[in-house]
C-alpha cells in the first residue's frame, strides 16, 4: 500500500472506532480496516428470523453505552443515535409470582423487596454510589489509576471495598430472596462464579447505572451505535477500510502507530513476531472465559409473563433464586452446561417499533456455556422462559441459534464465545501482560492493543479504544 497515515487501526467494533475518534479528533491521519462489510464487532443488528423482524446479534442494552463518559463527548444523538429507556431497567421474577424491579428511583426499586429491612439494606448498598455515580464513573470505567481529588479518593475506596467482594457476600446483607436473586443476576453479568473475589463489581456497576442513567436499548437496534460512530469518524476526516482482514501487520499501509482491536490471541496471530518471547508467552496464557448460546426468537406476541410488571422491564434475568443462579455459574465453571440455566432476556420490540412487523415482537436471550461447548441451549433456555412466561412457547414464530462455534464465527473475538473478550477474575486485573502502569502499550512502541480484552473491559462503552488511543498519542504520536 502506498497511503501513509499516523495511526491504523485494525478491528471496527466500538473500541477501535473510539481508538480512531480520538485519534482523528487530535488532528492525526487515520485508517480503520475492518473485515466484515460493515463495522460494528459486537454491536450489529441483522434479520436473523423472519422478514420484517430486527435482531441485535451480539450486544442489546447499553447501561454502559450511555455511562459512557467518552460516548458523552461526542455527537452521536445528531449522527443518527437515539437511545430508548423502557419504564423499567430490569425485573427479576421468582417461581412463587413476586418479582423484583429496578427502577431509576432506589426507593421505588427497594420497596418491590417485599421486605423493609432488605429494602433499608439497599438504601445502604446502593445509595451513596449512586449519589457518587458522576464523580466515580470516570474511575470505575478507567484503568486502575489513583484519583486526583481526595473527595473522589473516599468515594472510590468506599466503592472498591465493596466491589471488591464476592456477590455471594454482598447478599448476605439481604433476608429476602428477591433482593437476592437481583443482586445474583447482575453479578453473573460477570460470567464468573458468584463465590469469586470481584463479582461485586459487576452488580454493584450494573445496578448503580440503572440508578443514575437507565439500561437503554438503541431505536433501531445496537448497529446504530456503532453506525453513529462510524459517521463522527468520517466527519472528523479518518478513513474506514471494509472488507479488508489483517492476517499479518506487515498488509498494513506506512503507519507510526497501530491499535489493535483484538484479543491477545488474534494480536499473536497478526504481530507475534514483532514481540518478544516473554511478552508472547504471556499473551499465550490469556485466559478466556466462559461461552454463551444466544437465542434470537421472532414472536407472534409479546412474552406472555406471569408476573404482568414484566411488560415495562426492557431486561428480564430468569433463573429463579440466588443459589440457583450461583449453581447455574458454577456448573459452568466445571466444565458442564447447566440444566437450568441463568438466562439473560431482552424484550426490545416492547419499547421500539421498529424490531418487528405490528403486533409481532422479538425476544434476546443468552445463556453462559463452558468455553467452545458444542451443545443446543435451545431447549433448556426456552424452558427457562416457559417457567416464567407461561404460553410463550406457543408464540414462537422463529428460532436462531448460535453457540460459541457460531459467535466466533461471527466476530473473532469471541474466542470460544467469550462475550467477554476474557476471563475478567482476580488474576485478569493482575495479568502480567496486561500492565498496571500502561496496559495498553505492548512492548513494541507502535503496537497498542484497544480491545475488550484491556481495562475497563466488556460493554459498549468505547472506553479502552479511547485509553489506548491516549497511549497511543502520549507515546508514539507526539
Amino acid at each position: 500500500m502506498s497511503e501513509r497515515y499516523d495511526a491504523v487501526v485494525v478491528g471496527g467494533g466500538p473500541n477501535g472506532l473510539a481508538a480512531a475518534i480520538t485519534i482523528a479528533r487530535a488532528g492525526r491521519s487515520v485508517a480503520l480496516f475492518e473485515a466484515a462489510s460493515t463495522v460494528g464487532g459486537g454491536a450489529r443488528s441483522a434479520a436473523l428470523t423472519l422478514p420484517g423482524f430486527l435482531h441485535d446479534v451480539c450486544s442489546a442494552v447499553h447501561p454502559l453505552g450511555a455511562a459512557s463518559p467518552f460516548f458523552a463527548t461526542l455527537p452521536l444523538e445528531r449522527r443518527g443515535l437515539r437511545w430508548i429507556e423502557p419504564p423499567i431497567a430490569l425485573g427479576h421474577p421468582l417461581d412463587d409470582g413476586s418479582v423484583a424491579l429496578v427502577h431509576r428511583e432506589i426507593d421505588a426499586t427497594a420497596a418491590t423487596f417485599g421486605s423493609r429491612a432488605d429494602a433499608a439494606a439497599y438504601r445502604r448498598l446502593l445509595g451513596p454510589i449512586v449519589r457518587d455515580w458522576p464523580a466515580l464513573a470516570p474511575d470505575v470505567l478507567a484503568p486502575i489509576r489513583l484519583p486526583h481529588r481526595p473527595a473522589e479518593a473516599l468515594g472510590l475506596a468506599r466503592f472498591g471495598l465493596l466491589a471488591a467482594q464476592p456477590a455471594s457476600r454482598l447478599t448476605r446483607r439481604f433476608e429476602g430472596q428477591r433482593a437476592r436473586a437481583l443482586l445474583g443476576g447482575c453479578a453473573a453479568h460477570g460470567s464468573l462464579q458468584l463465590d469469586a473475589a470481584l463479582t461485586g463489581a459487576f452488580a454493584l456497576v450494573l445496578l448503580a447505572a440503572a440508578h443514575a442513567v437507565g439500561w437503554p436499548i438503541a431505536e433501531g437496534g445496537s448497529g446504530r451505535i456503532t453506525e453513529a460512530l462510524a459517521v463522527e469518524l468520517a466527519a472528523l476526516g479518518g478513513k474506514i477500510v471494509p472488507d479488508h482482514r489483517v492476517t499479518h501487520a506487515s498488509e498494513l499501509p506506512a503507519h507510526r502507530a497501530a491499535l489493535v482491536d483484538l484479543t491477545p490471541r488474534q494480536l499473536l496471530a497478526i504481530a507475534g513476531d514483532r514481540l518478544p518471547g516473554s511478552y508472547a508467552s504471556a499473551l499465550r496464557r490469556y485466559r478466556y472465559g466462559p461461552g454463551s448460546f444466544k437465542l434470537d426468537l421472532a414472536l407472534d406476541g409479546p412474552i406472555p409473563c406471569r408476573n404482568p410488571e414484566l411488560a415495562e422491564a426492557g431486561t428480564v434475568h430468569l433463573g429463579g433464586t440466588f443459589e440457583e443462579i450461583a449453581s447455574s455459574e458454577a456448573a459452568v465453571h466445571r466444565g458442564r452446561a447447566p440444566e437450568r440455566p441463568f438466562v439473560l432476556l431482552a424484550q426490545q420490540s416492547l419499547f421500539d417499533a421498529t424490531r418487528a412487523p405490528t403486533g409481532r415482537h422479538t425476544a434476546w436471550a443468552y445463556c453462559h456455556v463452558p468455553n467452545g461447548a458444542a451443545v443446543d441451549m435451545t431447549e433448556p433456555i426456552v424452558r427457562q422462559i416457559e417457567r416464567f412466561a407461561p404460553g410463550f412457547r406457543d408464540r414462537i414464530l422463529a428460532v436462531h441459534a448460535m453457540g460459541p462455534a457460531e459467535l466466533e464465527a461471527h466476530d473473532a473475538n469471541l474466542v470460544g464465545g467469550d462475550i467477554g473478550a476474557g476471563l475478567h477474575d482476580l488474576g485478569h486485573v493482575l495479568a502480567p501482560a496486561l500492565s498496571w502502569r500502561d496496559p495498553y502499550a505492548t512492548p513494541d512502541p507502535r503496537i497498542f492493543l484497544c480491545s475488550a480484552s484491556t481495562p475497563p473491559g466488556p460493554g459498549v462503552h468505547g472506553m479502552p479504544g479511547y485509553f489506548a488511543a491516549r497511549s497511543a498519542l502520549r507515546r508514539a504520536l507526539r
